[in-house]
């Protein structure tokens, strides 16, 4: 009776596990949820054109050595600012795919590339596409789950003391347009109405 009692409860186990499984992974391979919000308060931002123009992103004495990468802000986006070993300097978008760990905490290789520091990816410097998608560890489990995606590359010029990158200024007003209906609302309610 106990060794029945225990195959029981062991196929039980393994059906929860399993069940966890099948979850967890439905969780990354399912098409995502697309809501729709609509509101009418006066707090919608309208979307604004396209403007690209260089913009101060680092000050001259903080560039790194070369080999090197660190991060910076311009326009109201991060960005990741690598000198490769030779001195020539690259900007991409600071957000390494799948899982938007810092790209300027990767290393500036040899071969024109900078790694992903966690799941090993390798981003070419020059356009910001992808060499070397997940090729280690659990880099392997995690980017499986995901089409390679590059990062955004962006011009650079060094002027007034500063490296200046150019970008998109009402990228980020554009981004937060959705976000920031019914903030003020002190009935608690998105739309602007009244209970």
């Amino acid at each position: 009776k106990n060794i029945e009692s225990l195959a029981a409860r062991t196929v039980t186990m393994k059906l929860a596990i399993f069940a966890t499984l099948v979850a967890a992974s439905a969780a990354f391979t399912g098409t995502p949820l697309k809501a729709v919000v609509k509101s009418d308060t006066a707090l919608n931002m309208a979307l604004l054109p396209s403007k690209k123009k260089f913009v101060p992103c680092l000050s001259l004495k903080d560039l790194p050595k070369p080999g090197f990468a660190t991060s910076g802000v311009a326009g109201g986006l991060a960005i990741c600012i690598a000198v490769d070993p030779k001195g020539s300097v690259y900007a991409l978008g600071d957000k390494c795919p799948p899982v938007n760990q810092p790209l300027s905490f990767g290393k500036v290789n040899n071969d024109g590339t900078i790694e992903d520091p966690v799941l090993g990816t390798k981003f070419s410097l020059k356009t910001g596409d992808v060499v070397s998608w997940c090729p280690t560890g659990v880099g392997k489990i995690i980017g499986g789950l995901f089409e390679p995606t590059g990062v955004p590359n962006f011009k650079v010029r060094q002027s007034s003391g500063t490296i200046q990158v150019e970008v998109d200024v009402n990228a980020k007003a554009n981004f937060e347009a959705n976000y920031w209906s019914g903030v003020l609302d002190a009935q608690g309610k998105a739309n602007g109405k009244y209970y």
